[in-house]
């Protein structure tokens, strides 16, 4: 999934995105609102983690405006203030979710995949074709049985293949879910992701490029 995380404490923020990032997500910063609302109108996100105490643009008017556009971004709040009555308040702006700090790294992550799930059409928690196995919670793939151990880029980019049901799927669409904001999309990373794919997962070979399109597995 593509996740924005909006969170002015930079340690934190830095943390936050190491660990959604080793459950494979593609994950950009902002340190405070306008940067955020700024990421917003330019990539298309899954799930927004969003600080309520920002800067400069606080992170009450941010989720307004994430709600106000209308977009399948869903928002899972953070904020230092316990109490009942801030937690409404912030589910009353549109927030999806909403988590107090100081909070578990691992409870974060299955908010944020559980969120995922829901800007999604639904689909099984395990995905299955042409003889492969994903399970998204346990990061464990299987083809025909056989355990393929792969690298992050290499599960997310085959997540993203599987759950298109047999659609192709543009370099383009692969590189905005797999991959952050930071990527450039003449290095070929896509192309030697594919490729390394196809090496593990072994004969026969099941990840069709389709040429001008993308890929697919069919």
């Amino acid at each position: 999934m593509r996740v924005l995380v909006a969170e002015d404490e930079r340690l934190l923020a830095d943390a936050i995105a190491e660990w959604l990032r080793d459950d494979a997500h593609a994950v950009d910063l902002a340190h405070d609102g306008a940067a955020a609302l700024e990421r917003l109108t330019v990539n298309d996100y899954d799930v927004v983690v969003l600080d309520r105490d920002l800067p400069l643009v606080h992170g009450d008017e941010v989720c307004r405006e994430i709600v106000r556009g209308g977009g399948a971004a869903r928002v899972l709040m953070l904020t230092a203030a316990a109490e009942v009555t801030d937690r409404v308040d912030g589910l009353g702006l549109g927030a999806d979710d909403y988590l107090t700090k100081p909070f578990a790294f691992p409870e974060l992550a299955a908010r944020v995949h559980a969120l995922g799930r829901r800007c999604r059409p639904a689909a099984p928690p395990t995905l299955h074709r042409a003889g492969i196995t994903l399970d998204p919670a346990r990061r464990e793939v299987f083809r025909d049985g056989r355990y393929v151990p792969l690298a992050r880029k290499e599960f997310a980019v085959l997540a993203e293949l599987l759950r298109a049901e047999g659609a192709v799927v543009s370099s383009e669409q692969l590189l905005e879910k797999a991959w952050d904001e930071h990527a450039d999309p003449f290095t070929g990373a896509v192309r030697l992701t594919v490729l390394k794919l196809r090496r593990k997962l072994a004969d026969p070979p099941v990840v069709e490029t389709v040429k001008g399109a993308g890929y697919r597995i069919p």
